[in-house]
């Protein structure tokens, strides 16, 4: 008997003890089924190929497709600029450099991971070395005035989170809840409220993340409210963002590209007297979708008792009792800097000052609560970059004239609707914006790319350029359909020891959110914004 006969022999002696070891438990090929060679299995060689056949179909094609389409446009403008003769069409050289750029910044934000900062601020490099765009408009931009409103905002976030103060008030909130509607919408009202104090999702999100953490456990024995809240937090994270002039970079970037063209920018208070009401009724409706999909009858029906001190027990942070020193401070800063913030109007100082007034304030020896090295570590100076760099870039885009001679070629099927046009165009730029984030995953690059078009659009069908730069921004809150399609959902899909969410819940759930999204968007901007003195048509 051979040697691998004896190793694969099985007596049939009860006695005897019974052996078997085989190709698999060995992890080596099978040498009977492949003539004695030492090969692969086929079930494993088919897996490896059907994995890179669908690497390469989806990913790989879908750029090379992309890229031949931008050098195609490249050349298509090129051609234009240079042999152009009808002054109507025309597109000058630089305005033809400049699409040329922005068309391959689009592709590199779409289909590469290099960080969208790195690619905007290479665009906006090109553009200077090109002559196209001053060196003074780009270090001018870095200097704006946003940049220092966000600058400040972040280190008044910092105190806010060092301190403890948004994790109890959420937690102090959250604990009056007597059923598990009651516990989604009084969440959903505490993460609307932090855009007010936090500058961007996912900085919302990781403040979030500690109250969602206290309240797993407590809930172990409810796995499908647990994966709910799961789903509400970053989803009500996302779409109240529009409460709030700094609840997204995108904001700001919106603000500056108005001003920029010669339209009104928008201030902390008017922007939250059209944002807030559609962030409140987006983040109740959304958790009432969640509730309908993710939770049975009998989950919401069953009682909740949820106490401070069971979430205590899950947290190191202070969250019952008399303030802490730090945490009334803070409470006191915040307060007067979000009063102060909508009283712009009355007393006329800026808000950027305000904000740095107020990050000096949290970050001094008497008042503060965090020193302000640790502060500034925690701004993402990446963001502020990406702004400047994106704005820059739409100072090129109109003065060169490209964003005008865009949006002309762009106007012909929206002028063939005749006296729909301006509705039509309202509609369609509201449903682009939903949908762009499965291509531009950024929320401030979506912006950069839309608001130039939809500012030179707009008038010409009729439509204020200010509203509908406000509703295309609004829209693009929408980025729920994959994890990797916002921070804040990649975010709270990876929390370990909870249930959370799979793909195919991101799925079911934006398949009935995004419509619903795009249609209080367009409700708001038709009925509610112009009642609220923001007019739809000129």
């Amino acid at each position: 008997m051979t040697k691998a006969e004896r190793i694969e022999h099985t007596t049939t002696d009860d006695s005897a003890p019974v052996f078997h070891r085989t190709h698999s438990s060995l992890n080596l090929p099978d040498r009977r089924k492949s003539g004695g060679r030492r090969t692969l299995e086929p079930s494993l060689m088919e897996r490896v190929a059907q994995r890179l056949r669908n690497d390469f179909s989806v990913r790989h094609l879908a750029a090379i497709a992309a890229a031949i389409g931008v050098v195609a446009l490249v050349v298509w403008w090129v051609n234009i600029a240079v042999d152009g003769t009808d002054e109507a069409k025309a597109l000058s050289t630089q305005g033809a450099v400049t699409l040329s750029v922005f068309a391959i910044a689009v592709w590199f934000w779409i289909f590469t991971a290099i960080d969208d900062t790195y690619v905007a601020l290479g665009a906006a490099v090109v553009l200077v070395v090109m002559g196209v765009l001053p060196e003074k408009t780009l270090f001018d931009s870095l200097g704006d005035d946003t940049v220092w409103l966000l600058l400040g905002s972040f280190v008044i976030a910092a105190g806010i989170t060092a301190s403890g103060l948004a994790t109890r008030a959420a937690v102090f909130i959250i604990s009056g809840a007597r059923d598990v509607r009651q516990l989604m919408h009084l969440s959903g009202a505490a993460l609307v409220a932090t855009a007010f104090a936090v500058p961007s999702t996912s900085g919302r999100a990781a403040l979030a993340m500690p109250v969602f953490m206290a309240l797993a456990p407590v809930l172990r024995d409810r796995p499908a409210l647990v994966r709910a809240l799961a789903l509400a937090f970053p989803s009500v994270i996302l779409l109240s963002a529009v409460a709030s002039y700094l609840g997204a970079g995108a904001h700001l970037i919106t603000s500056q590209i108005l001003v920029g063209r010669g339209y009104p920018g928008f201030s902390f208070a008017n922007w939250m007297l059209y944002g807030l009401p559609l962030a409140v009724v987006s983040s109740v409706a959304c958790v009432e979708l969640v509730l309908a999909l993710f939770t049975s009858r009998e989950d919401r029906c069953q009682a909740l008792s949820i106490s401070v001190s069971d979430l205590q027990s899950h947290t190191g942070i202070p969250i019952s009792g008399r303030f802490t020193p730090a945490q009334g401070r803070a409470a006191w800063l915040v307060a007067v800097v979000i009063v102060l913030w909508c009283m712009e109007p009355v007393h006329g100082i800026h808000p950027a000052v305000i904000a740095l007034a107020g990050g000096l304030a949290m970050s001094s020896n008497s008042l503060g609560v965090v020193s302000l090295g640790k502060a500034l570590k925690s701004v993402p100076w990446s963001l502020l970059i990406f702004m400047a760099a994106t704005l820059a870039l739409g100072s090129a885009l109109a003065s060169s004239g490209a964003a005008a001679w865009a949006a002309e070629g762009m106007l012909g099927p929206i002028r063939s609707a005749g006296k729909a046009a301006s509705v039509t165009f309202v509609v369609v730029i509201v449903f682009i914006s939903t949908a762009a984030h499965l291509v531009i995953q950024s929320r401030s690059a979506r912006s950069a790319v839309l608001i130039p078009l939809v500012v030179s659009l707009a008038p010409e069908v009729g439509v204020s350029a200010m509203a509908a730069a406000y509703a295309s921004t609004a829209a693009a809150g929408f980025c729920h359909t994959m994890s990797s399609s916002a921070k804040p959902m990649a975010l709270f899909a990876r929390v370990e020891d909870a249930p959370t969410y799979s793909a195919q819940d991101l799925l079911r759930l934006s398949l009935w959110l995004a419509p619903l999204s795009a249609a209080l968007v367009l409700l708001f901007a038709f009925v509610v914004w112009p009642l609220s003195g923001m007019p739809l048509f000129r």
